[in-house]
């Protein structure tokens, strides 16, 4: 299967794949990027909905006690360190960029607790740049799906960029993430709702002959 023929597939099973993150402002998304790491959208998203309302610049950020964000952001957990990071980011912003958040990779990741995946993010869906970010999940979906080798985010980025049309990354980090979280999760993936089983090579290693046997009648791409 090809990249545009992987890219259809996965479009036909998540048509509105996008981020589920709430924002209204690239500054938003940064600080939901930053509260996402090691919690699920679902939780950043009640914690910004709730925070946004009282604090959603970086002047307002800036101006807070540590203690005081902590407070707010506790329940998406390590709340010290994202907090730290939230508030240098939001300092760095007013001191560095003239209160805006940078529009550039490269510029992002100056900014405390932003490295290249949060940056990534925030490129390509405030930005609309051309970028892959690598979570979890579609670090676990190019290794099963044999798109890459990669021991490291920083590897498996590069190879899903050489092995897709560079208008597509942007979209096709949505689609991964889609999948993994929805249908290729870690623990229990629902091989039987998915249509890339031919070209998935742990469904080769692991589930062939269990559906077979069990004739769940496995989707798979002619």
């Amino acid at each position: 299967m090809n990249a545009e023929m992987l890219i259809e597939s996965l479009n036909e099973m998540h048509p509105n794949a996008e981020c589920e993150l709430d924002y209204r402002s690239p500054y938003e998304l940064l600080v939901a990027v930053i509260l996402s790491a090691q919690c699920t959208d679902k939780r950043v998203n009640l914690v910004t909905a709730e925070l946004f309302k009282k604090y959603n610049t970086p002047s307002q950020i800036a101006a807070l006690p540590q203690e005081a964000l902590e407070k707010e952001i506790k329940s998406c957990g390590f709340y010290h360190d994202k907090a730290r990071n939230i508030i240098g980011a939001s300092r760095a912003i007013l001191d560095r960029f003239g209160g805006e958040v940078p529009s550039s990779r490269e510029e992002l990741m100056t900014l405390p607790g932003v490295g290249r995946k949060t940056a990534n993010v925030v490129y390509a869906v405030a930005f609309k740049g051309n970028a892959i970010a690598v979570d979890t999940h579609v670090f676990r979906l190019s290794h099963r799906l044999g798109l890459s080798k990669g021991k490291d985010p920083l590897e498996v980025e590069k190879d899903l960029c050489a092995a897709f049309p560079e208008k597509a990354w942007s979209h096709l980090h949505h689609l991964l993430i889609h999948h993994g979280r929805y249908v290729c999760r870690a623990q229990s993936p629902s091989c039987d709702r998915c249509n890339l089983t031919e070209v998935c090579l742990y469904f080769r290693e692991n589930h062939f002959a269990t559906c077979a046997e069990k004739g769940k009648g496995i989707k798979t791409q002619k």
